[in-house]
């Protein structure tokens, strides 16, 4: 279903993991593609150019080489486009990664995506998506974790940044009127996975009999949730939308990294070599999402359990190292 008035869609980070897929599934649908990528380098960008190789011709879709704090070259696009909807999922990624370069995660995250909503109050867009992260629950002690539930104080300034998108996306949606979803994504992974993710990181070293690092005893667990499943919110997020609302899309199923391991172990019939290393402070023990609010207004839920979803990971992991 394409939903009535909503023709072209402006996806920011599109040749990432998630955007890429989410462009070819709007594709898919007939929706006309705008593309905003810097192509940087948290990893590689031939990775992210590969990612968009097979729609770059397609006559729906365009793809701007630039930053989101870029905010005149940004304004261009929205001078050069007709844009009905927004899905912004341009973001620094990677919790870790947040302790050692805080300045540069609060601009892109909470500049960026302020640049963006004054953009879209200018020019008087209706609709937006917001990316979030299960990552602004922090270290909370109640699960599974509920949309109504009270922000703790953000572990890490990943968590903070999506924290304050998430504030910055509320008030311009009370203050000009702007038809507002956000999306909190729980551990995302699939075929085009980040390469600094564990379902990456573990089957790679795996692969290649390399040791990897286990931060902490194991027990840490995580909702791993599929990128089909993901992706498939976020076009329902598309066909309805809302004056305003938050909307877990998590697997609802936490798994312990123990047997996350294990797991994979079998699937590849390999054994891992391991390195214990202690709990990186920005690491939250749990995530595990509560997906009622999903079902009751996006009549959706997953539907990949992992031992599926990881067999495709490490089929398409293999076959691309080929390529």
């Amino acid at each position: 279903m394409k939903v009535k008035g909503c023709k072209a869609i402006l996806v920011t980070g599109n040749a990432g993991f998630i955007g890429s897929h989410l462009s070819k599934a709007l594709l898919d649908k007939d929706y006309r593609v705008i593309g905003v990528d810097n192509f940087n380098n948290y990893y590689s960008p031939k990775v992210k150019e590969k990612n968009i190789k097979d729609f770059l011709n397609n006559k729906n879709f365009k793809q701007y080489k630039l930053d989101i704090l870029e905010a005149e070259k940004l304004e261009k696009v929205f001078q050069d486009n007709k844009i009905d909807l927004i899905i912004h999922l341009a973001a620094r990624a990677g919790v870790r990664p947040s302790l050692k370069n805080p300045e540069l995660y609060g601009k892109v995250n909470v500049q960026g995506t302020k640049n963006l909503l004054e953009i879209v109050k200018k020019f008087k867009i209706k609709r937006f998506i917001f990316a979030s992260s299960s990552s602004v629950y922090a270290d909370q002690k109640k699960i599974p974790f509920l949309e109504d539930d009270v922000l703790q104080k953000p572990v890490s300034p990943y968590a903070e940044t999506k924290q304050k998108g998430e504030k910055l996306c509320q008030e311009y949606a009370k203050k000009y009127e702007i038809k507002m979803t956000i999306l909190r994504f729980f551990t995302v992974y699939g075929p085009k996975g980040r390469p600094d993710m564990a379902p990456y990181l573990f089957t790679k070293a795996l692969m290649e009999d390399k040791t990897i690092t286990k931060f902490g005893d194991g027990s840490s667990s995580r909702d791993y949730t599929y990128i089909d499943d993901i992706i498939k919110g976020i076009v329902k997020a598309v066909e309805k939308p809302f004056d305003l609302e938050i909307i877990n899309l998590g697997n609802n199923k936490p798994v312990k990294l123990n047997d996350f391991i294990e797991l994979v172990e079998k699937l590849t019939d390999k054994k891992m070599k391991i390195k214990v290393r202690s709990r990186q402070i920005a690491d939250v023990l749990r995530t595990f999402a509560d997906i009622s609010k999903a079902k009751k207004l996006l009549n959706w839920q997953p539907k990949t359990d992992l031992e599926t979803g990881m067999k495709k990971f490490i089929e398409w992991y293999i076959n691309q190292r080929k390529t």
